[in-house]
């Protein structure tokens, strides 16, 4: 018995360290092979991954001894702005008789030995020479009416009221003098010996008059401005103390007024300089964001329009756009030097090959064969993208060139410039992008300057601008503005109710709890408000309910302090601006919302949805006829920049096509924007579809109705569910003739115009020949509304999902509520028998 058991162990042993041992050998057989695989593929990968090293750091060699870079010498500006306000003629004034100088004093030093005949004849041989010229100083006048916020007055009302305008001077503008004119009418009642008005530049004041005219009088006071206090972002700001009572003034008094006419205005008197080309000032002086006039740029039409030329070219522009903002900017297409106006920039996109001027130009790189050398003279790859900064030959127009001996090089060229964190690398007269990352493409619904998408959140995640977000802010006064916080929800966002705002402010002591209050109103529409109880001062929350789909893309949230002294005998400017009302960047938003998006529809248009959506505008595409009119290059050029204005991201990747170039891929994967007349439009679809039928004779239907009219020169935008994908949209400029499609690019050129979009279809035409952009009736807009619209649903999850199929098939509700219980008893019954039947089993 023990042998067996003995047997029985050496056998299991053995048969355990045969197992063991055959591990073993397939653990080294297996490691020996993956080394070998490995150390093969390390030697296999060597010498690629050495030539994917060199691709990533490429340096090629420059030109020796580069030339200096250019100066550009501007020449002064020819105000091309048309006043909104035309005042009155002037009352004539007597010019002053100018005072001959005293004669100097004689001094041993400044006498001269008598000249003799010799000296005279070298005198006057002399002065048969030209002596240099000195430049004379250029004057510029800036109106008040240039903001937009003027209108037709500048209105101070209260004991302290105050109103601040903000002005630029251009970067090459070397100040000699200037001087504030103010003109103002004020109120009858004010007394002369105790109201005033003072004037402010960057707070620091410049002069005071008294507020004495009678009633009706226009006042008109100049101030002269030192110079020390011009910069390039300027704020003027106009104060006022207006009284009406020897001992204490009511500030709620209506006769409290004094108004600052929109004919007031800046005088400046500056000497143009010279500039030094070079990419770390970039965009200057291609472009200058603080120049008073419109920047003027001019795009050279390339031998042979391409795709690729114009997608280039398109995304420069919506650039353009964002790095200018709110400032005039005004671009067109020129096929030659000679169309070019004395104020304009020029820039030339495109390959050595397309744009034959380049041979023309003095460049850092050499041409040879329509192909851009190195400093070896050896050709550039067709990869890489060439920067170059120069002027026309008279060096009076600065000139930007982007190009490449190919066309890969000359998108990286152009996509350097639009890639905001890249082209802080710039410098120098000309630049070589070897290698450019790709930034990833942003979420959809992330937009800067909307409100955050998480339910909760405070005031400080909030932007107030493109890189600024809420911070604690205070006012003063009886009169105290109100507190504005940005609160526009993302294009499609619809607030439910149970959504609140919790404002958290302090105020201070010495105020009157009767009659002082808060207030918290959304688009001048009053939500709550509660009163100050302490006239110690106080620390306190206040909850406000937000009504159901109030909140729009472009509302602002207000909270406005009534600040009432406790003694109301108690006068003066300290009295007053001891009142104060702060509002804290703590205050919590709680937000229950849903996204509802109806295609078509111009109006989410206006906000950039679905265009914008990403902000990189990956998901957008413009398309041309095959030989674009200048017309419609220069809609192309308002249009993009306007689709620029309307984001913000790191990059751009909107694409333009010609009509040739269209597949069925595209036309399913973008939102397309076709532009052209009628007849030649590139995506005839989006005029015969839904809504307005406009076909090819621009016959237009509407239902049974239909009419022809003749030739006219309206404008047409027009959008549409694409009929490739119903996700997209088209959107369709176009018109009969040219102006209309002039008319259309003013649409989406002036904010006052674009800011009107509703509808499906918008209709536009001008009712003079050059109206100002600020003439209301300049232009007529009519707007249908006659396609039905879609439910799109973006970035649902599959609850919302199931949300939203209830919510547009609510006809299904009754029948599944009465279906559910029938079914669940049905299950019920079937349950009960099977139990049934086992127990009887």
């Amino acid at each position: 018995m023990k042998s067996d058991w003995l047997n029985l162990f050496r056998f299991w042993l053995t048969r355990r360290l045969f197992r063991m041992m055959a591990l073993f050998l397939l653990f080294c057989v297996s490691a020996a092979t993956v080394g070998l695989v490995s150390f093969g593929d390390r030697a296999q990968a060597t010498q690629p991954l050495k030539q994917a090293e060199e691709q990533v750091i490429r340096r090629f060699a420059l030109p020796e001894n580069p030339a200096p870079a250019p100066v550009y010498r501007p020449a002064p500006p020819a105000p091309s702005y048309t006043p909104r306000y035309i005042a009155p003629p002037p009352t004539p004034v007597t010019p002053a008789v100018a005072t001959p100088p005293a004669p100097r004093a004689a001094n041993s030093n400044d006498r001269k030995p008598a000249a003799t005949a010799n000296s005279a004849t070298a005198n006057s041989a002399n002065s048969a020479k030209p002596a240099a010229a000195k430049p004379e100083p250029v004057e510029y006048v800036w109106e008040f009416n240039r903001d937009p916020g003027t209108e037709n007055r500048l209105r101070l009302e209260g004991v302290y009221p105050e109103t601040r305008l903000g002005f630029t001077r251009a970067r090459n503008w070397q100040v000699q003098s200037a001087k504030a004119i103010i003109e103002f009418r004020q109120s009858s009642s004010l007394l002369p010996k105790k109201s005033n008005l003072t004037v402010r530049v960057n707070d620091t004041t410049i002069g005071t008059t008294p507020l004495n005219r009678s009633n009706g009088q226009t006042g008109r006071v100049a101030f002269d401005i030192p110079v020390r206090l011009i910069q390039n972002q300027n704020e003027i700001q106009i104060l006022a103390e207006q009284q009406t009572d020897e001992n204490c003034t009511n500030p709620n008094t209506p006769t409290l007024w004094t108004e600052i006419l929109p004919s007031s205005k800046i005088v400046f008197s500056f000497l143009p300089q010279p500039v030094t080309l070079d990419f770390s000032r970039y965009p200057y002086p291609i472009a200058d964001e603080f120049s008073p006039e419109a920047n003027e740029i001019a795009y050279l039409r390339p031998k042979i329009m391409e795709s690729d030329w114009l997608t280039a070219t398109s995304r420069y522009q919506a650039e353009l756009g964002r790095l200018l903002d709110f400032h005039p900017l005004k671009t067109r297409v020129v096929d030659n030097v000679s169309q070019l106006k004395p104020q304009e920039r020029l820039v030339i996109i495109g390959t050595p090959a397309t744009q034959p001027l380049l041979e023309n130009l003095k460049l850092p790189f050499a041409l040879k064969d329509d192909r851009l050398l190195d400093g070896e003279k050896k050709p550039l790859p067709n990869d890489v993208g060439v920067l170059m900064l120069t002027t026309l030959p008279d060096k009076k127009i600065p000139v930007l060139v982007a190009s490449g001996n190919g066309t890969a090089g000359m998108n990286k060229a152009v996509q350097f410039l639009v890639q905001t964190k890249d082209r802080q690398l710039g410098t120098g007269q000309a630049l070589l992008v070897n290698n450019l990352e790709q930034p990833e493409s942003p979420d959809p619904r992330n937009w800067t300057g909307y409100l955050p998408t998480t339910d909760r959140f405070n005031f400080s995640d909030v932007s107030t601008d493109r890189d600024q977000f809420f911070v604690d802010t205070t006012v003063r006064g009886t009169n105290a503005q109100a507190v504005e916080i940005p609160f526009m929800t993302l294009p499609g966002d619809r607030v439910l109710r149970g959504s609140t705002v919790t404002v958290h402010y302090s105020y201070s002591p010495q105020l009157n709890p009767r009659n002082s209050t808060v207030e918290v109103a959304l688009d001048g529409i009053t939500l709550g408000a509660e009163p100050l109880r302490s006239h110690n001062g106080g620390d306190q929350s206040f909850t406000v309910n937000l009504p159901a789909d109030v909140v729009r893309p472009d509302s602002k949230l207000l909270v406005r302090f009534a600040l009432h002294p406790q003694d109301n005998q108690v006068c003066g400017i300290d009295a007053d601006r001891q009142l104060w009302g702060t509002v804290h960047a703590d205050s919590s938003v709680h937000l229950v919302r849903d996204t509802v998006i109806r295609l078509p529809d111009l109006k989410l248009v206006k906000h950039g949805f679905p265009l914008a959506a990403p902000q990189d505008l990956s998901t957008t595409a413009i398309v041309l006829p095959d030989k674009p009119s200048d017309a419609e290059m220069n809609l192309l050029l308002g249009l993009s920049r306007r689709l620029g204005r309307i984001t913000h991201s790191d990059s751009i990747a909107l694409q333009t096509y010609l009509a040739k170039d269209v597949t069925q891929d595209i036309k399913a994967e973008y939102n397309l924007i076709p532009i052209g007349q009628s007849d030649r439009l590139p995506i005839p679809e989006a005029l015969t579809s839904q809504g307005l039928n406009l076909n090819t004779a621009f016959l237009r239907e509407m239902g049974t109705t239909q009419v022809q009219p003749l030739p006219d020169g309206e404008g047409v935008v027009k959008s549409v569910l694409s009929p490739w994908n119903d996700q997209r949209v088209l959107l369709a400029l176009t018109a009969q003739r040219e102006q209309g499609l002039r008319d259309v690019q003013d649409l989406f050129e002036i904010d006052r115009l674009f800011g009107q979009l509703d509808g499906d279809t918008a209709l536009i035409h001008r009712n003079e020949p050059n109206p100002s952009p600020f003439d209301p009736n300049g232009y007529t807009l009519e707007f249908l509304n006659r396609a039905p619209r879609e439910r799109v649903t973006i970035q649902a999850s599959p609850m919302q999902r199931i949300v939203i199929f209830l919510q547009n098939h609510w006809l299904l509700l009754p029948l599944g509520i009465v279906l559910l219980p029938l079914l669940m008893y049905a299950f019920s019954q079937i349950f009960l028998n099977r139990v049934a039947d086992r127990g009887a089993a």
